[in-house]
């Protein structure tokens, strides 16, 4: 028997976007593992590089706040998109973002325990909406950021509300420069993040595990074409090193100009303002980000139900 379904061929032709037969053969060889049968694709160059950000599904909201030189993010989930159009989901949204920017960690069970404006804890208050809005709905993180001096820069691409959207974003800009200067270079920063997805601030910071993935990949590519031993270490050498340039935000090329390096860009604007400005965190939510939601095939359903 197989150790896949029809189901998981279709997953894994959205994800890669590889041909039918291509995503059979690699999950056989794969063993029904769809993410080494995606490793699989990308080594053979059969799969379109996706993000993980790509594959979203859940429903909700992400908050963000700021409040002098600190800023957070928070992300609340709900099964349905209605849900996050509800007015009552949106004020707890809100004021659950507001209790997170009180909070000294990011630490979502301490969140979930803290008082809520309205009495109780946020907990509490979830478990009441549940109840009345019919539909469950979970706190699910929370990221902050700050600077000792300067400014935290708040964005929400795709606002449902003021500061409640599909994708949240903090940028952390230490600086002596005016906060209208630092208010723009954020917001310039924080749409290029929404937009680009940096996996990371930069090179260094970016994820070993996911470094060695991109390794592995890099290496069976290279390995298929056949050239000397030396020629492919090279090869890898330079994919990773692309990777990790086309990743790291302090490397990628600025999306609204689509050539200065995003160092640059907080370079320049720390030249015109006559004073350093160092672009030290940020954060970036997007909805579901991670999160595989099940989707049923309705005529499919139908069928089996006539069939049954």
């Amino acid at each position: 028997m197989a150790a896949f379904t029809l189901a998981d061929v279709k997953t894994l032709r959205e994800k890669t976007g590889a041909g039918m037969m291509d995503a059979k053969k690699a999950l056989e060889q794969a063993g029904g593992d769809i993410e080494a049968a995606v490793d699989a694709l990308r080594a053979k160059g059969l799969a379109t590089a996706q993000k993980k950000s790509s594959r979203t599904a859940a429903e909700g909201l992400v908050g963000v706040a700021v409040s002098g030189t600190r800023g957070v993010a928070v992300e609340v989930n709900s099964e349905t998109d209605f849900v996050a159009k509800n007015d009552k989901f949106q004020d707890f949204v809100h004021k659950t973002t507001q209790v997170a920017l009180g909070q000294s960690a990011d630490d979502v069970d301490a969140l979930k325990a803290a008082a809520y404006p309205d009495g109780g804890t946020v907990a509490d208050k979830l478990t009441d909406n549940v109840a009345t809005i019919g539909e469950n709905q979970q706190v699910r993180r929370m990221k902050s950021v700050s600077v000792t001096k300067g400014a935290v820069v708040p964005y929400v691409h795709v606002a449902a509300a003021p500061n409640l959207g599909k994708i949240g974003v903090l940028v952390a800009l230490e600086s002596e420069a005016s906060a209208d200067v630092l208010a723009d270079l954020g917001k310039r920063l924080a749409m290029h993040i929404a937009a680009a997805f940096p996996q990371a601030l930069n090179a260094e910071s970016l994820d070993p595990e996911v470094l060695e993935r991109e390794r592995k990949i890099a290496a069976e590519k290279a390995a298929e074409s056949g050239k000397p031993e030396n020629v492919q270490e090279k090869m890898v050498d330079g994919a990773i090193k692309k990777f990790a340039k086309e990743n790291a935000l302090l490397s990628q090329v600025f999306v609204m100009d689509n050539k200065t390096p995003i160092a640059d860009v907080v370079a320049a604007a720390a030249k015109d303002a006559g004073t350093p400005i160092v672009l030290t965190d940020y954060v970036r939510f997007q909805l579901g980000e991670g999160i595989e939601k099940e989707e049923s095939d309705f005529a499919a359903e139908v069928a089996a139900a006539v069939g049954g």
